[in-house]
């Protein structure tokens, strides 16, 4: 869910097809007439990806999505979808059980920068694509062509080109991730908009002991604690000039959860554990149990993204309780001033879509998934279809009220996750109007540009490991992460007590750690540092 690429380097007209090629549906009718002769397309494929949340809301399978449904109209491909398991845990499980199986999916849509690539072209199971792009995917191959910064981004650290990758080239001006809480509670309780970690400690102890839900109970959680909602923002833990995992400061590699200052993330964070601020339920607790709390009225703050949690949520209560407003917060720093680290918005988010080696037909595979980034593709992949998730106005596709002003109440981001990917992601370039205008409310627009102000410089960008690397380093992660993860919440639950803390880190320099920051250092070293400035640059 991220800022675009446009398919070209031309104003929004061109980029779309519509100025030049009239309609939409003309633009399509013009692919399909096409297609007999020279664009082929697979009869049939299978497609192996995880399916969003969202979506999952309101339909089961992303062959119920307009996106392609209309698709297989224009190219004539009847797609199989295999979803794995909901579940961050339950996909990668299951990717392990598909790359180890002899007959793989013709398509395989993943997060490749934690699957080794290289490994599973190596290992046979997925093709390097560098040669097939050129020859079979001339919108995808111009547009690398055009902005060899992306290629970069996309190739290796064997030179191998690996996947149909989703893009995001625009300069971000919004963060969709970041921290979020009951305006209307504060308003009760006569408070203001936290800026610090002190302020915000006073905010939860008020949302924990002033009944701001008027029910005469205490029943307030003040706020809820998910591990991968800091991994998405570093909400905090920013604060104390960390992040969560691997990270970089003047280029030179970290790793949070080994840095002195990750003690004191843990001792605020066990504090207000102890003090009830936080959950206590947490560890057993999901988002389907958050969700309820929140819609009961019970949770003060959290940590979720602008669409699918703020403007769920907002639009859910605003019929039956008007009152209820939740709005976006800036990163709180330990001082006033100053800015908090949060994450960074890559060009190249990591996804992608490979193309297995049991694939009988890669070449018209690859004609498939290069329609994404075509003019027509991107009105398809970002905005759906037309005449019932966008519409023409003055030539340019406007997302209708179905979208934006669901009858069934669905939020914009669970309506439109049924047309098409723009919320989510694919092989295709988002498109920074669509994104702009499904988050076109005001309230998700207001919390998006206060997240955006956070310090997103020591992000660590995409870095990719040669083949040996990525074995010793996802040997080492493996018990490491357990470990780490295992250790934060006995920190924070008081189960282990943080005067250990110095065992632990000697027990991550026991499980290699510092070889885990050379592999990435070594890695960053030979990639190039990709900046924001840098995305205006042909090369950098």
């Amino acid at each position: 869910m991220l800022v675009s690429l446009n398919a070209a380097c031309s104003e929004s007209t061109e980029k779309l097809g519509v100025a030049e090629k009239g309609t939409v549906k003309e633009s399509m009718q013009s692919e399909t007439e096409k297609k007999g002769s020279d664009r082929k397309y697979p009869p049939s494929l299978t497609y192996w990806v995880s399916m969003d949340t969202d979506a999952a809301f309101t339909i089961k399978s992303y062959g119920e999505m307009g996106l392609y449904k209309q698709l297989e109209k224009i190219t004539g491909t009847k797609v199989e979808f295999h979803h794995p398991p909901a579940g961050e845990a339950q996909t990668q499980d299951q990717f392990n059980l598909i790359m180890a199986a002899g007959k793989l999916p013709d398509i395989i849509y993943t997060n490749w920068v934690s699957n080794s690539p290289d490994k599973a072209i190596k290992d046979g199971k997925i093709l390097r694509l560098n040669e097939i792009i050129d020859t079979y995917a001339p919108n995808l191959s111009k547009l690398l062509q055009d902005k060899p910064y992306l290629k970069k981004q996309i190739t290796s650290g064997e030179g191998n080109i690996f996947a149909f990758p989703f893009i995001a080239d625009d300069p971000p001006i919004f963060a969709h991730h970041g921290l979020m809480l009951r305006k209307d509670w504060l308003d009760q309780l006569n408070l203001q908009l936290p800026a610090t970690i002190d302020d915000w400690e006073k905010v939860l102890t008020a949302f924990r002991d002033g009944d701001p839900n008027r029910n005469g109970k205490k029943d307030e959680i003040p706020f809820y604690y998910r591990k991968i909602d800091m991994e998405n923002s570093y909400p905090f833990i920013g604060a104390f000039g960390i992040t969560t995992g691997f990270y970089q400061n003047g280029g030179v590699v970290k790793y949070g959860p080994a840095e002195p200052q990750f003690k004191d993330f843990l001792t605020l964070m066990n504090k207000w554990y102890k003090a009830g601020l936080i959950d206590r339920d947490y560890l057993t607790s999901d988002t389907k149990i958050r969700d309820g709390k929140m819609l009961d009225n019970q949770l003060g703050a959290m940590a979720g993204w602008a669409g699918s949690n703020l403007g769920a949520f907002m639009q859910k209560k605003k019929d039956k309780e008007p009152h209820f407003k939740l709005v976006g917060v800036p990163f709180p720093t330990l001082k006033d001033g100053g800015k908090a680290l949060s994450k960074d918005v890559p060009l190249i988010t990591g996804y992608g879509a490979a193309i297995s080696t049991t694939a009988k037909n890669p070449d018209q595979i690859a004609a498939w998934l290069d329609f994404g980034y075509s003019p027509e593709g991107s009105i398809l992949y970002n905005f759906g279809v037309e005449g019932e998730s966008y519409t023409l106005v003055n030539g340019m596709p406007q997302y209708t009220e179905l979208i934006l002003n669901n009858p069934q109440n669905l939020s914009v981001s669970q309506a439109l996750s049924a047309y098409a990917l723009q919320t989510i992601s694919g092989p295709f370039a988002s498109d920074s109007d669509a994104d702009k205008q499904w988050h076109a409310d005001a309230v998700q627009a207001d919390a998006m540009a206060k997240w955006i102000q956070a310090d997103h410089s020591k992000e660590l960008p995409n870095i990719w490991m040669y083949v040996e690397e990525q074995k010793k380093f996802a040997s080492i992660m493996n018990d490491l992460t357990t470990y780490t993860n295992e250790m934060i919440d006995k920190f924070i639950t008081g189960v282990e007590p943080l005067d250990q803390f110095d065992q632990y880190l000697k027990t991550l320099t026991k499980l290699r750690i510092e070889d885990a920051i050379s592999l990435n250092q070594a890695a960053y070293d030979r990639t190039f540092r990709i900046r924001l400035g840098c995305r205006q640059t042909v090369a950098c």
